[in-house]
C-alpha cells in the first residue's frame, strides 16, 4: 500500500464546482477496487480550527491504494476533472513510518511501513472533537499552532478537514523525522496540549501518522 495526497488551488469563482466534487468524488473512489482508504479534504490556515480558518481556494484528496495502481490513479477521471479548473496541483507520494489511532474507525496507514528513512517527512493529525468541548479546544489551539509554525525544520503546514468547515487536523512537511520529533515531544506548548488531551479527553477519535515523502510534484 502507498498513500498519495493532492492539493489543488482554484479561483473563488469555481467554489461551487469544488463543492460538487467533494460530494460526488466518493462515488467513483468507492467503486475503485484498488483503493483501501480515501478522504476528500477542505483546507484552512490551521490557526484556530474554527470556520474563520477556511481557505476556499485550496482543496485536497488523500488516497491509500495499491502501489502498482498509483500512476493509473494519477491519470484517472477524478484527478483529471480537478485539473480542468485548478490553477495549480501539488502531489506527494507518502509511505507510512508510524501511525497511532483511527480515522473513521479504520487504521489506514498501518500496513507496509517504512522502517529506515532519513529524508523529509510529513505528518498528518486528525481528530474528532467532542461537541461539548469545542470551546475549550479552540482556546488551547492558538499557542500550539504558533509553536508549530516557529518550529525549526518545518517546511509548511496547513489545516485539513473532511468538510469545508470545522477543520479537524493538520498536514505538515518537515526537513527530517528528528525535527518533527523535537516539536512533538520537546515543544512546551505541544506538551501542554498533550496533557490537556489526556485530562479532558476532548477527542472522540484521533490519529497521528508520520510518513516518508517518497516523491513530490508541484508547488505546495
Amino acid at each position: 500500500m502507498i498513500t498519495v495526497i493532492y492539493f489543488w488551488r482554484i479561483r473563488p469563482s469555481y467554489l461551487p464546482l469544488a463543492l460538487i466534487h467533494m460530494a460526488i468524488d466518493r462515488i467513483a473512489l468507492g467503486k475503485n477496487k484498488s483503493i483501501y482508504f480515501y478522504k476528500s479534504l477542505g483546507t484552512g490556515k490551521g490557526e484556530t480550527f474554527t470556520p474563520k480558518d477556511v481557505d476556499i481556494s485550496r482543496w485536497g484528496l488523500l488516497v491509500t491504494l495499491n502501489q502498482g495502481d498509483l500512476e493509473s490513479f494519477h491519470n484517472s477521471r477524478v484527478i483529471n476533472s480537478w485539473r480542468k479548473f485548478a490553477i495549480s496541483e501539488y502531489r506527494a507520494v507518502l509511505k507510512p513510518i508510524s501511525s497511532h489511532g483511527k480515522w473513521a474507525g479504520l487504521e489506514p496507514f498501518s500496513q507496509d511501513q517504512e522502517k529506515s528513512w532519513h529524508g523529509p517527512v510529513a505528518a498528518i493529525t486528525r481528530a474528532r472533537i467532542k461537541l461539548r468541548l469545542n470551546s475549550k479546544f479552540w482556546r488551547a489551539v492558538p499557542p500550539v499552532t504558533t509553536s508549530l509554525k516557529n518550529s525549526p525544520g518545518l517546511q509548511s503546514a496547513i489545516g485539513i478537514g473532511e468538510a469545508p468547515m470545522g477543520l479537524q487536523g493538520t498536514f505538515s512537511r518537515w526537513e527530517s523525522a528528528t525535527a518533527l520529533r523535537d516539536f512533538a515531544y520537546a515543544g512546551s506548548e505541544h506538551k501542554k496540549a498533550i496533557e490537556l488531551t489526556k485530562s479532558l479527553g476532548w477527542y472522540s477519535e484521533e490519529l497521528f501518522a508520520r510518513f516518508a515523502i517518497i516523491d513530490e510534484q508541484g508547488e505546495f
